[in-house]
């Protein structure tokens, strides 16, 4: 579903502090499996998944997605791919402090220009889905850090995408919250979607639910 063909990613290209993160990666990413990419800080993982996620463009190779090549899109083009095929869940989780976990988990979702009252469902829907019904109305700022997690999952989840990216989705949690998230995979997993973490944490690169384990480092496949 997702290929990487001979892709390189520089920062700073030509000056004196140029940094290649990637550096010629070929790479397919199996549709309605569980794929992690494992690595040290620094290895380049991340910005695989910005690349696989359209968030970034390669400097030189090429991007397919669904088997369109999105090297070259245009942002308006590549905007519309990212709301319609990819989840994001980040690290930080992002959410915006001062909005409740439903109003977090609507963002996303706006631009596609549903009533109100059929994406506030939607997003009370999953909330509930993932056990976080009786928290729908709080303030994201109450939360605790795996139910934060666990808003970040519903929101990526809002506009029903193909693709789940999770950067080091369990960086943040204990045992048994990383074990709940990889539930969660499962279940994303038994609903066909197709999802790529970055980690570095041996409960995820172990887990059963995971198909495939990629190692990176130093912006190359190991």
């Amino acid at each position: 579903m997702i290929e990487l063909a001979d892709v390189r990613k520089a920062f700073n290209q030509g000056r004196p502090n140029e940094l290649w993160a990637v550096r010629g990666v070929t790479l397919s990413i199996e549709a309605r499996r569980a794929t992690v990419l494992r690595g040290p800080s620094g290895s380049g993982k991340t910005t695989l998944l910005t690349l696989v996620g359209c968030l970034s463009r390669p400097t030189s190779g090429r991007v397919r997605v669904g088997g369109r090549e999105v090297s070259g899109m245009t942002e308006r083009f590549l905007t519309e791919l990212r709301r319609q095929t990819f989840g994001f869940v980040f690290q930080q989780f992002n959410l915006l402090r001062g909005l409740t976990a439903t109003e977090n988990v609507m963002l996303p979702a706006y631009p596609l220009g549903l009533p109100r009252q059929r994406l506030l469902q939607r997003a009370r829907t999953l909330l509930s889905s993932l056990g976080l019904g009786d928290r729908a109305e709080a303030r994201v700022e109450w939360l605790s850090g795996g139910e934060a997690q666990r808003v970040a999952i519903a929101r990526a989840l809002v506009n029903d995408p193909q693709v789940i990216l999770a950067d080091e989705p369990t960086a943040n949690l204990d045992s048994e919250l990383s074990q709940r998230f990889l539930d969660i995979v499962r279940d994303l997993k038994a609903q066909g979607k197709t999802l790529l973490m970055t980690s570095h944490d041996p409960l995820v690169c172990e887990a059963a639910v995971v198909d495939r384990v990629v190692t990176v480092r130093d912006g190359r496949l190991a």
